[in-house]
């Protein structure tokens, strides 16, 4: 289980709570491509096992489609993310405190002005989750520090390499117009790894 972001315990950067509270603005609802339906029928099949209810595991991947859509992020990322953090266990906690799908440790309420949000309602945590590693990737210009800050373990490649590892192994997702390289200098090769087209809206869960 991940301890995402939990050693910072000092305020956020005023770029971060405004990139908060833009995340939580309503979702609108648009039509959905025919690649996004694609992409919703293959990462079912390969969640069936841990997510045996269709229902809920459908809605599951559209929230994590549209959270990190909306932010720009490969949601092929996300799922990896939470496979390392949570195991898309929705009620998952760390010795450390950090809650839900994505592991967001209850602070970032406080930072966010939001006491009372429920970390393990998996749209919201998705929605935090989604923007706190937005942050980070606009923040740091290599993706293997981006998701070490996102950890708490800026510094040390263990984490990145486990989650770009399951992004490879587990969620690789490829479109013949799209391909995403993630590519870091510290690493003596470039991870290629498969991705989706970022989407400029959002869908509601339902």
């Amino acid at each position: 289980m991940g301890t995402a972001v939990v050693r910072a315990q000092t305020p956020a950067d005023p770029a971060l709570i405004q990139a908060l509270q833009q995340a939580t603005q309503d979702i609108h609802e648009r039509s959905t491509d025919l690649d996004s339906l694609v992409w919703l029928s293959t990462m079912s099949e390969k969640l069936v096992k841990r997510i045996p209810d269709p229902f809920y595991r459908v809605r599951l991947l559209k929230a994590v489609y549209t959270e990190a859509n909306a932010v720009g992020l490969d949601p092929q990322l996300v799922l990896a993310v939470i496979d390392i953090e949570s195991n898309f266990d929705r009620y998952a906690l760390s010795h450390a405190g950090a809650q839900g799908l994505m592991q967001v440790m209850p602070f970032w309420k406080d930072v966010y002005g939001r006491p009372d949000d429920d970390l393990y309602n998996p749209l919201v945590s998705l929605r935090y989750g989604c923007t706190i590693l937005r942050h980070y990737m606009d923040k740091h210009s290599d993706p293997y520090d981006a998701l070490a800050a996102y950890n708490g373990s800026l510094g040390r490649l263990k984490y990145p390499r486990k989650v770009f590892g399951r992004l490879a192994r587990q969620w690789e997702f490829k479109t013949d117009r799209y391909s995403r390289t993630f590519r870091s200098p510290k690493l003596a090769v470039n991870d290629t790894v498969g991705g989706f087209p970022t989407a400029t809206h959002r869908n509601e869960l339902n």
